[in-house]
């Protein structure tokens, strides 16, 4: 694991925000049901901060992660990147905007069994102009010498490093991450949230992850919380502990 060090200070103010989403409704219907996901959520993701969203499941977090990653559109409202208007975009350049800003790390990692870790992150830097080396990558999560492993080879927590690593290979502005632990014992999943948080402080990239477990937000530098399609509170942590800090 890396030692954390500061990030370099920036010309912007601390509360610029990087993307913003005002009035976001997200409806879609389930046979004869209209489901309404997102009720009107005004969002932003400031730069270079560690966001956590906090719902319970159905609460809209993974809706609205999926909506600023570009990933889906609003049935209504404004998604703002910068000057950017993704509620506007087209189906082309939401791809572009995904594969040059954003990193997501889901749940389930998603790697290629017949591709060591290093290939797996090279899947990634081949897309990109800016990139990583993959085995720079899987340095900063701390895999240098696993980059020659399988997935079958490597632990659950290991394998979800990779997809970290995979996933910030690029140098995304923003890195999305959805239920990261949610399906790793609790020593893995403070590993792994070690690496989110040393990612963030380190390349300076703004960060949202999204979780139902609420000790979780003990590391975030701001807390968001959802429930039925709505936030019912925005909040900044003032005492933020690291993850080993956390109390469970």
């Amino acid at each position: 694991m890396i030692a954390s060090r500061a990030v370099e200070p920036s010309t912007d103010s601390p509360r610029s925000s990087v993307l913003s989403a005002r009035g976001v409704h997200k409806s879609y219907q389930m046979g004869e049901v209209l489901v309404h996901a997102l009720r009107g959520v005004d969002f932003d993701l400031f730069r270079g901060e560690l966001l956590v969203l906090l719902g319970a499941s159905g609460s809209g977090k993974s809706t609205l992660l999926n909506i600023v990653g570009g990933l889906d559109v609003p049935t209504s409202g404004t998604v703002r990147y910068e000057d950017r208007d993704l509620s506007q975009a087209s189906d082309a350049q939401l791809t572009e905007y995904r594969r040059r800003h954003v990193g997501f790390v889901f749940q389930f990692y998603n790697l290629i069994p017949s591709l060591t870790a290093a290939e797996n992150v090279d899947l990634v830097t081949e897309i990109s102009d800016e990139s990583l080396p993959a085995r720079d990558a899987l340095g900063l999560v701390g895999l240098s010498e696993r980059a020659d492993h399988f997935p079958a080879q490597l632990s659950g927590g290991e394998q979800q490093r990779v997809a970290i690593a995979r996933a910030i290979a690029k140098r995304p502005h923003l890195l999305l991450c959805d239920e990261p632990t949610g399906a790793l014992d609790y020593r893995t999943g403070v590993a792994v949230l070690e690496v989110i948080e040393n990612v963030n402080r380190q390349l300076g990239t703004s960060t949202a992850l999204i979780t139902h477990n609420a000790p979780v937000a003990q590391m975030a530098d701001r807390v968001i919380t959802l429930a039925d399609g709505l936030i019912t509170a925005d909040r900044p942590n003032s005492e933020r502990k690291s993850p080993r800090e956390i109390v469970w």
